[in-house]
């Protein structure tokens, strides 16, 4: 079975452990007890060695960009090292004995883009994520973020990274301001300004326990830990999840000005119009396998388009059925419609063979393009592997 399939239990581990000798949680007071859960969800949100205590110093600082996790500017300069990729996974693949989750994936994200990685529900987002951020590790294949190796320089990198997980489970019952000083003061600092001017923009109390707050504010809560420190990649799983309309908006105004600002943004959906908006590039995965990484425009291109053309005299349809790209033909008198994938030249030169009153043309729906490509080519995958 093919997607994100469900990780083993040894996959499960917590790779900040607080439960540990003198310091273990069941030991604590009830204020350090929820600092320790905090810090538990903060490891969850990609923030490892994010200047916590006992953790180790900071390794080093950024070259370029300004405030505590300011952005690496359009070419990352990570401690003397420069990388114009910001991501590069090359034949990453995990398997849960017969399940595939991902294989074969080999993708590259550019420092500076916004790279929108597309598929629909268990087709294996969220298992590259976590391979990505060495959450899990990969059957076979490598990854290297700026140049490093997400396991050996996970502290490094991390700090550097703003992750939105795409299942949110905050600890506690404190607040969401209490919260999110804790996750700056962990990052090593990070102006409240820059906190109060997120959650302003997404219409966010930080007075509420956060253990009260609708699923859609806790959402608001994720991607405002995300965005704070300003780092210089952001990997947001479903973003929008749970978000209404207006909120949508401006969280893609969000990823426009982290773009603007240099940094890179790794988007996962199952939704085109979430990243057509804002996206440089997308990756379409199916069944645990990439499908194409196309440019936004690109696909546009090749989108599919409804068409209808009014002719002085009745057509023949069966003179249009033939054409490449073109499907669903009708006729009604002289009126022709029918659907074109991709280029409108081969119908337009058909239908010059006759007198042409009108010619109406449905603006591209690049959604439809998006879904008319997945099952095209799974039905196309698996005819090729049913002849191999």
């Amino acid at each position: 079975m093919a997607g994100d399939a469900e990780e083993p239990r040894h996959d499960r581990r917590a790779h900040h452990r607080t439960g540990q000798g003198p310091g273990h949680p069941g030991t604590l007071s009830g204020r350090a007890r929820r600092l320790a859960a905090a810090a538990d969800t903060l490891a969850r949100c990609g923030s490892y060695a994010a200047g916590l205590p006992g953790l180790g110093k900071d390794p080093g600082r950024l070259s370029t960009g300004s405030g505590p996790g300011g952005g690496m500017g359009v070419v990352a300069t990570m401690w003397g090292m420069t990388s114009d990729i910001a991501v590069h996974a090359e034949d990453l693949t995990k398997l849960y004995g017969p399940r595939r989750g991902i294989e074969g994936l080999t993708l590259e994200v550019r420092t500076g883009e916004v790279m929108g990685f597309l598929g629909p529900n268990g087709a294996g987002k969220t298992t590259t994520i976590r391979l990505l951020l060495d959450f899990l590790r990969p059957t076979r294949g490598r990854v290297t973020i700026f140049g490093l190796d997400p396991r050996r320089d996970k502290a490094t990198l991390h700090r550097q990274i703003g992750y939105l997980p795409g299942e949110l489970a905050f600890p506690g019952r404190g607040r969401a301001d209490a919260l999110l000083r804790f996750f700056a003061d962990a990052r090593g600092g990070v102006p409240w300004s820059q906190v109060t001017e997120l959650a302003d923009r997404l219409s966010l109390d930080l007075s509420r326990p956060v253990h009260t707050m609708s699923k859609g504010n806790k959402q608001k809560v994720g991607l405002v830990q995300a965005f704070m420190h300003r780092p210089a990649l952001l990997v947001l799983d479903e973003p929008t999840s749970g978000l209404d309309p207006l909120v949508q908006q401006e969280f893609l105004a969000m990823v426009h000005d982290a773009r603007t600002a240099g940094q890179t943004v790794f988007m996962s959906s199952h939704v085109l119009a979430e990243v057509q908006q804002s996206a440089d590039r997308i990756a379409i995965v199916r069944g645990g396998r990439l499908a194409a990484v196309e440019r936004v425009e690109s696909l546009g291109r090749r989108a599919v388009r409804t068409v209808e053309i009014h002719f002085a005299d009745p057509v023949d349809a069966a003179e249009f059925d033939v054409l490449p790209g073109v499907s669903d033909v009708t006729i009604s008198g002289p009126v022709l419609r029918c659907t074109v994938d991709g280029r409108l030249d081969p119908l337009v030169k058909a239908a010059a063979r006759h007198e042409v009153v009108d010619l109406l043309s449905a603006e591209p729906d690049l959604e439809e393009t998006f879904l008319s490509f997945y099952y095209h080519s799974e039905g196309a995958g698996d005819a090729a592997r049913a002849g191999a």
